[in-house]
């Protein structure tokens, strides 16, 4: 396989984002233990309905962006990519502005949405008030993603893998610091901590906005910017912009609606079927917040594809050139499945360690992640192969697709938590199965549509899942084999790392040595290929070393 700077980029934004998801753990442990799982849910309320306005505000307008700018720079047509970007610029002020005023006046009712009349747990106001403290982060964040689009539209991944670093960081030292000061030093309540933590997200946000615009300023002459005269027709690009943006939107909006559903629906119908507030807000902060950043750093492989993804698909597209079109699909899926797989399945064999290292030992917890932790392989596939869609300009496809998902999780997620209890299965499962169900057949019937449409050859991709598979059991065999001589004892912290470290390495070496002995690093790599990301990543180390 030939180096290719898709594959280089995506490496470079999964290493970026899988840093920035470690980075996301190192506040949970002293954080959870400073709020407990009551402050864990009001974050989580707070967060569902901030990732709703952020796709309303944002508009798919950023992946639109680079998307735009990748084809313009392909075509050497320089003037047109920079009015898109000026014109996303001046979108972004105004619809965030407008977006955080909404979120900011109707919060209290936005609230009543979540939690209704429920006594117990957290309060209507609290709640309000935490939607109030998240809104202000759409101020400064459309921008940041406009900024970051357009990068990323030069191919300048690097430098965008470093934004989201720096903004993490930041971010991560706020919340440990400031939920520290508030309940240990000042002594406030757990609320406040709370109220603290969210509104680190909009300080972060500004620190990588600023490092962004100082980049652009500096690179003026790589980024080929030109001025643009005000008598230049800026019409035509306006309409592009939205033809582009107004599909990324419904779908990213349809995405948000999607896990909103378990926001509505898990705490209301646990509590009708007889389990008690506290157990219904420790499974919903499990599935909505908790589960969700351990799982994150899977899930970053499938962020990293689409980021390098998206501007050099739409730049080979551009150039007519499919046969490359059809290389980067099949690429990008094989990569996916070769990390997501036995990372999902290694971390449910483990998740009884895993959850105690991070949040202590709670077994309902623990349940609720084991499984939740497996479906992290169908949301991958599912996000990437939308993207790849959308890229395709195959919009229509992912509306009715990400549409039928919706409307399917709206009608399966309760009847499907009043069925495991019918059963004698714990209720909570049922939203889980549920988006594996939805999410895997959306992956097989859009993967299906685009085979007919294109022509693209996809049984590379069988031979590679069937080689992941042979990885997969021989792993799982030694690792249920160590399992019989080495069992967990204890539920301490300590015993916890080592018993995952023993198992985790065992793992890997099989997994590994595996896959070398078959030659799956060179079907899905390329020697090429692999020597090509060594050489990049010691650059990104290094930039990262001497910021």
């Amino acid at each position: 396989m030939k180096k290719n700077n898709f594959l280089q980029g995506a490496i470079v934004a999964t290493l970026s984002i899988v840093i920035c998801k470690i980075l996301g753990l190192l506040y949970v442990i002293p954080f959870y233990s400073i709020i407990g799982t009551q402050g864990g849910a009001l974050y989580s309320y707070a967060y569902s309905i901030y990732s709703i306005f952020l796709s309303l505000s944002t508009c798919g307008i950023p992946i639109a962006v680079s998307k735009l700018v990748s084809e313009y720079n392909a075509l050497k047509e320089y003037i047109n990519k920079e009015v898109v970007y000026k014109i996303a610029l001046k979108i972004m002020v105004s619809i965030g502005i407008l977006s955080f005023i909404i979120m900011f006046v109707f919060a209290k009712s936005i609230a009543y949405m979540f939690i209704g009349n429920i006594e117990g747990g957290n309060t209507l106001n609290e709640v309000a008030t935490a939607i109030r403290v998240v809104s202000i982060a759409l101020l400064v964040v459309p921008q940041q993603s406009v900024i970051r689009g357009y990068l990323e539209g030069h191919g300048m991944i690097t430098t965008t893998s470093i934004s989201s670093v720096l903004e993490q960081f930041v971010r991560v030292i706020i919340i440990i610091v400031g939920s520290f000061i508030t309940v240990k030093v000042l002594k406030l309540p757990i609320n406040c901590a709370v109220y603290v933590a969210i509104f680190a997200a909009s300080i972060a946000a500004l620190s990588s906005y600023i490092y962004l615009r100082i980049k652009v300023k500096n690179n003026k002459k790589n980024l080929n910017i030109v001025q643009v005269t005000d008598s230049y027709s800026k019409k035509d690009i306006l309409k592009k912009i939205i033809y582009y943006a107004l599909p990324f939107v419904l779908i990213d909006l349809i995405k948000s609606l999607y896990g909103m559903v378990d926001s509505v629906t898990v705490v209301k119908t646990l509590v009708k079927l007889g389990y008690s507030m506290e157990t219904a807000e420790t499974v919903f902060g499990v599935i909505a917040t908790w589960g969700t950043k351990l799982n994150m750093i899977i899930i970053s492989i499938s962020m990293g594809i689409t980021i390098s993804l998206v501007p050099n698909l739409s730049a080979s597209l551009a150039k007519k050139n499919f046969k490359d079109v059809n290389q980067k699909i099949n690429q990008s899926l094989n990569i996916m499945l070769f990390f997501t797989i036995p990372m999902s399945v290694g971390i449910s064999f483990l998740a009884k360690p895993v959850w105690i290292i991070f949040y202590g030992y709670n077994q309902i917890s623990i349940n609720v992640f084991r499984v939740f932790i497996l479906q992290v392989i169908f949301f991958g596939l599912y996000t990437t192969i939308i993207n790849i869609s959308q890229t395709l300009n195959e919009t229509k496809t992912s509306l009715i697709m990400l549409i039928g998902s919706f409307v399917f999780k709206v009608i399966l997620n309760i009847p499907s938590m009043y069925l495991l209890k019918y059963i004698g299965i714990d209720a909570y499962y049922g939203s889980i199965v549920v988006n594996a169900l939805v999410e895997g057949l959306t992956f097989i019937i859009t993967l299906l549509l685009l085979k007919k449409k294109y022509n693209f050859k996809f049984r590379f991709i069988l031979k590679t899942l069937l080689k992941i598979m042979l990885c997969l059991i021989l792993m799982l065999g030694f690792l249920v084999f160590l399992s019989l001589f080495i069992k967990m004892t204890s539920i301490s912290r300590v015993g916890s790392i080592i018993y995952i470290t023993i198992y985790s390495i065992a793992g890997c070496v099989i997994y590994v040595a595996t896959a070398l002995k078959i030659n799956l690093f060179g079907d899905i790599f390329g020697i090429n290929s692999v020597k090509a990301i060594i050489k990049k990543l010691r650059h990104w180390f290094e930039v990262v070393f001497l910021l």
